[in-house]
């Protein structure tokens, strides 16, 4: 084994946030009425982070996601690449990572999903995007809130002319959103709530932009008008008929889940341990 392990690369994440601590957590309470975000820079060491970057699969490795809502590639089983890629995501579930994050966020009674479900690492190359929408506002099992969004960025050279990059409407759809660049070794923490509406420009180079993703869930909402909601998209200001359709798939997959809590099948985007 010649990489590193994750209690490793854990000790390195957080001494970083740790020593900007105070700035992250300035930052967040500044912007939390709307949305509540921070972003680190120079997370790992630049080798680490290259290194990361490598071992990802080919876009043909690992599941696609195209519709009206979004183009992407996603994975969650990670036993199927390359081990540091598994080593890194669950070092953002390290107790020490995720009660600092919590600090920061002033959020309580944090936990990480070993589950991964609907994280793990996301890839997008040319034309890729993903559209306006909120993150379900559950796990899969229903009982716990989604309370945070860990996205760290790994492609080197990013720039933020190449698209791809993450994208916050704190105003909401009709105002212009806030534009955070997929830097390379950037992490970019985020709430997630009814009013935490973001989304992904469409890739503009024939690149991929990679992406490790976490989600934090607790027995609390992180705003004080919790409501249980699916996956809800949008179209951007300008796409009319493309909103209406999408309002539309939110409002009958909405319906289906007050009749079926956990939906008619269960969502294929977790990692599925061996339990032996």
């Amino acid at each position: 084994m010649n990489y590193l392990t994750r209690d490793k690369i854990a000790d390195i994440i957080f001494l970083k946030l740790k020593d900007t601590e105070e700035v992250l957590k300035k930052h967040f309470d500044k912007t939390r009425q709307d949305i509540g975000y921070f972003y680190v820079d120079d997370l790992l060491p630049e080798e680490l982070a290259k290194d990361i970057f490598d071992k990802f699969p080919h876009t043909k490795d690992i599941q696609v996601k195209k519709s009206i809502r979004e183009y992407k590639y996603v994975a969650a089983q990670m036993n199927k690449y390359h081990p540091l890629l598994e080593e890194i995501i669950y070092a953002f579930q390290d107790q020490r990572i995720v009660d600092l994050i919590a600090e920061i966020c002033s959020c309580k009674d944090i936990k990480p999903d070993e589950h991964l479900y609907a994280g793990g690492i996301s890839m997008m190359g040319k034309g890729n995007y993903l559209n306006p929408h909120l993150d379900n506002s559950h796990d899969k099992d229903v009982k716990h809130w989604r309370v945070l969004n860990l996205l760290y960025y790994v492609t080197p050279n990013w720039k933020l002319e190449n698209g791809g990059n993450l994208e916050v409407w704190p105003k909401g759809l009709k105002n212009e959103p806030i534009s955070i660049d997929a830097k390379f070794n950037r992490l970019v923490v985020m709430g997630t709530h009814k009013k935490s509406w973001h989304s992904v420009s469409k890739v503009k180079v024939d690149q991929i932009r990679c992406c490790i993703s976490n989600y934090y869930f607790s027995s609390e909402p992180i705003d004080a008008e919790g409501s249980f909601h699916v996956t809800t998209f949008r179209g951007r200001p300008g796409q009319y008929f493309k909103d209406k359709i999408l309002k539309l798939d939110s409002s009958i997959r909405m319906g289906v889940r007050k009749l079926f809590k956990k939906g008619i099948r269960e969502n294929p985007h977790v990692y599925k341990k061996d339990k032996s």
